[in-house]
């Protein structure tokens, strides 16, 4: 069965046979390149089509929300700008986007939005969480905080956790994107009244989770997350009823084990994970 070229390709080969033969022709690699340049211009606007879509799907994947305040064909847009501005340094195109929440800080046309970059910056927080090591749980250790003063010991806490703190509603308008609660009448009525909100971010077994922090929460995970101990973090907290909150950190696989600062303390583990620290 006889197969026919393409007529551009056989043009590009009958070039070559040209330079090949006819010989001595001092713009050989000329004659070639005049019909190579044109694939090849093909061939990189295809590439680029393909990298654009690539950074589209990417980013849609980590920015939901975004997304969906942004609409798509804004969105499309910035996955592309984000793409030029921020390549990817990784083979693993999952990991690339985390410089979104700085590039909508500083862009011109998103200034009246301004709570978009603390809401990629939540996003972002939730889809690094699915990439963690998985979280395990040591609850037995947790008898140390019946035994030992709070002054030596940390609380260990699931893989990736984070604490944002926003001057935007920023878990409420996550919330009504992903699972219609609330609504955005109660969003919109949040905005206007300024309401400033942090988040908690953490893994519980395979699964992302984010919650309004409570009372008094915000300075004990800010303490917590930075290696200070469970004394200076209840110090920092005055406001927290504790034995109301660790239960239900415990419960909702937030908080995973208690360790000794010193490990030397008998009973605890000594290789317990080091408290997560604050991202920026």
């Amino acid at each position: 069965m006889t197969t026919t070229l393409p007529p551009s390709l056989l043009a590009q080969q009958q070039a070559l046979l040209n330079a090949l033969f006819d010989w001595p022709r001092p713009d050989a690699t000329q004659f070639i390149a005049a019909y190579a340049r044109q694939s090849c211009a093909r061939g990189l606007k295809v590439y680029q089509a393909n990298g654009h879509l690539l950074a589209e799907r990417a980013l849609l994947a980590a920015y939901p929300v975004v997304a969906q305040l942004l609409g798509g064909d804004s969105f499309a847009d910035l996955a592309r700008a984000l793409w030029h501005a921020h390549p990817p340094l990784r083979g693993d195109v999952a990991c690339w986007g985390a410089e979104l929440p700085e590039f909508l800080a500083v862009s011109a046309d998103l200034q009246d939005e301004p709570y978009l970059p603390d809401v990629a910056r939540l996003e972002w927080a939730l889809h690094r969480c699915s990439t963690a090591p998985d979280p395990v749980p040591l609850l037995d250790t947790l008898v140390l905080l019946t035994t030992t003063d709070p002054a030596e010991l940390q609380l260990q806490l699931a893989p990736a956790s984070q604490l944002q703190v926003s001057a935007w509603p920023v878990v409420s308008i996550a919330g009504a994107h992903r699972d219609q609660n609330p609504t955005f009448a109660e969003v919109g009525a949040l905005l206007r009244q300024g309401v400033a909100q942090s988040a908690v971010v953490w893994r519980s077994g395979l699964k992302p989770c984010v919650r309004q922090a409570v009372v008094g929460e915000t300075a004990l995970l800010g303490a917590l997350l930075t290696g200070q101990s469970l004394g200076a973090a209840l110090d920092a907290a005055p406001d927290l009823d504790f034995s109301t909150w660790l239960p239900l950190a415990v419960q909702s696989g937030l908080v995973l084990a208690a360790r000794p600062c010193h490990p030397a303390i008998a009973g605890a583990p000594a290789d317990a994970v080091t408290p997560t620290r604050l991202a920026p």
